[in-house]
């Protein structure tokens, strides 16, 4: 069972770790400077909330995420009302066991939680097995997102619109209103 919690501190090096080496494996480290980025765990804590997935039983760390909010160092695309997350990133050896799931889903949680319209992604060119996902989840293209951050690095963007917040819970009253006449 996958469990999907905030970091601590002292899983820090190994979330930057685990990101580098799922990027490497997925062919998306291009270079040293974003490996840089990767491993800086700490900073993007910072303002941003870093996500883990463990394994319930054992506590290994499976996977990890970044949820940001607009004007975050980090936002990219996400307007005032929008959310989007970062670095999803899948220990290549827990891959299919949908540790990837279970982060974009804590990710559209937080987005609701904080009353957010919508979820806005960017995701490689050719990261096929990530769009699938993506889209599954139901996130749709959104070419007006596309943009690339360096020559040779091509990022699609993806929107998941979310259902508005639910209107407070009314409160019960207990027995029935009666009125009452003047004497």
């Amino acid at each position: 069972m996958v469990l999907v919690r905030p970091a601590t501190p002292a899983e820090y090096a190994a979330i930057g770790e685990l990101t580098v080496a799922a990027y490497r494996a997925d062919g998306q480290l291009d270079d040293k400077p974003y490996e840089r980025v990767l491993r800086d765990v700490a900073r993007r804590a910072r303002r941003n909330e870093v996500l883990v997935a463990v394994d319930e039983e054992s506590g290994q760390l499976l996977g990890t995420v970044t949820f940001v909010l607009p004007g975050s160092d980090l936002a990219q695309l996400s307007r005032p009302g929008e959310a989007e997350f970062r670095m999803l990133a899948v220990d290549p050896a827990a891959q299919r066991r949908g540790v990837g799931r279970a982060l974009v889903q804590a990710c559209l949680s937080r987005a609701a939680e904080h009353g957010c319209s919508a979820v806005v992604i960017c995701t490689r060119d050719f990261a096929k097995a990530a769009q699938r996902l993506y889209e599954g989840m139901g996130f749709v293209r959104a070419p007006q997102l596309d943009w690339s951050p360096v020559p040779g690095v091509n990022l699609l963007g993806l929107r998941r619109r979310l259902p508005p917040p639910a209107p407070p819970a009314q409160p019960e009253r207990a027995g029935r209103l009666t009125s009452s006449s003047a004497t």
